[in-house]
């Protein structure tokens, strides 16, 4: 019996003009070619929503630079009840909403927040943050979602 493979969508936040908080945009771009469907959604979280829908993914990953007050490039799962710690709750309509609109088409969601460093008008990264990018970018590509750790009161 054959078992088809899972689908699997990463959606990219962020602002690539203010630095550290482009992070999950860069990720979501390399992850291009992996066997991963990519969306690119940038600031536009709503404008992605009906590409999610089409999908149906069985897992999808969130990732957007989050405020968890610790180190820069930390990389943590966050709850979905947690998902305003997520900068992407910021640049239009809050996060948990958006997310509710294709709940019934998803099968998991999984919030990943990278601690930005700096988030001034400026490109580029600060070294941690692109550390804990390419970190994150390791566990995706060997598909290894579940190592990431999770956010907890002590970091």
């Amino acid at each position: 019996m054959h078992v088809p493979a899972m689908r699997r969508a990463i959606l990219g936040i962020g602002n690539p003009l203010r630095r550290d908080d482009g992070v999950g945009l860069w990720v979501a771009e390399k992850m291009r070619g992996t066997g991963w469907e990519v969306i690119a959604a940038g600031q536009s979280v709503e404008n992605a929503l009906g590409t999610v829908r089409r999908l149906a993914p069985d897992l999808l990953v969130v990732v957007d630079a989050a405020e968890m007050s610790l180190p820069p490039g930390s990389v943590r799962c966050l709850p979905l009840d947690q998902s305003e710690r997520m900068l992407g709750s910021t640049h239009a309509l809050p996060l948990p909403f958006l997310l509710s609109t294709v709940r019934d088409r998803v099968g998991g969601i999984i919030l990943v927040g990278i601690q930005p460093a700096d988030r001034s008008l400026g490109e580029g990264f600060a070294p941690p943050v692109e550390a804990g990018a390419r970190e994150l970018l390791d566990l995706l590509t060997t598909d290894c979602p579940q190592a990431i750790p999770p956010l907890s009161i002590y970091g």
